[in-house]
């Protein structure tokens, strides 16, 4: 158990170390302030703040359509299903096949969808796509959740005369509330670090766009990009860019830690 503790914490320390000795030298106010400028993937002058911004608002929308249609499918599994329903261990076999199935497949199927509608390479495309992505991961882990919820807990609201629906939402949801935000926070910082789903879908551009009808820069493809060109100086910036999608998703973990010490303290123990 030791050897597998040091191997694991050596390997995290490797990836953070280099990312942090090659990217910080390179790391500088313009990176984070300004968008690329003319031939900046060739050394040129400017920043990154176009793929900070795409990727905070592709990540943002994807949580919050996973959301929206996330959290009542992990109630419904819970409250309006029994918990040995063959249908519910139906839905949840497939939510982890599903979980497993390579980022590139939902990039292909959200780009498949943006053929058919008609839409293309866009801030929509890629929200669609992540959306696709994350939502099975936030469904497990919200169900997770609310299957640790006290049974006695939901009897006891039934008996005052609450109905499922307000049993649901004043009951299970708050109960639960530490686990949904860890749950959605989770799947954002999925979102906000994978390339494959978002290749073909958002496009890129050294713009800052808001549009969801316009093409987004996100931080992953800045990466690659960075990385393809031959230039040291600007593979040098790809490893700051890492960096700041590292403090990125630090700083979502961090504050997935906080709301849920937080609200925890009005879960039933």
């Amino acid at each position: 158990m030791l050897l597998s503790t040091a191997i694991v914490m050596f390997s995290l320390l490797l990836i953070l170390g280099t990312i942090v000795v090659k990217g910080l030298p390179a790391l500088s106010l313009d990176m984070i302030t300004k968008a690329p400028e003319s031939g900046y993937y060739l050394g040129g002058g400017g920043g990154i703040l176009n793929a900070i911004v795409g990727s905070l608002l592709l990540a943002a929308g994807a949580s919050v359509v996973s959301m929206i249609f996330g959290i009542p499918v992990a109630l419904y599994l819970n409250i309006y299903l029994t918990r040995k329903s063959k249908l519910a261990e139906v839905i949840r076999v497939a939510l982890d096949v599903m979980c497993g199935v390579p980022s590139i497949v939902y990039g292909a199927f959200g780009f498949a969808i943006m053929l058919y509608l008609g839409v293309r390479a866009s801030l929509l495309g890629g929200i669609i796509a992540v959306s696709l992505l994350i939502m099975p991961v936030m469904i497990r882990a919200i169900d997770e959740v609310v299957r640790l919820v006290p049974h006695e807990l939901i009897e006891a609201s039934y008996s005052v005369g609450a109905n499922r629906f307000e049993t649901v939402f004043k009951v299970v949801v708050r109960q639960t509330l530490p686990g949904i935000i860890s749950a959605v926070l989770l799947g954002f910082g999925r979102g906000i670090g994978d390339a494959a789903s978002v290749l073909f879908t958002t496009g890129f551009t050294d713009r800052i766009s808001f549009s969801l009808l316009e093409p987004v820069a996100t931080l992953p493809l800045a990466i690659f990009f960075q990385l393809g060109t031959p230039l040291p100086e600007v593979q040098q910036r790809a490893y700051a860019s890492a960096f700041i999608l590292t403090v990125i998703i630090l700083v979502l973990s961090l504050s997935a830690r906080f709301l849920v010490s937080r609200y925890g303290r009005h879960m039933v123990k």
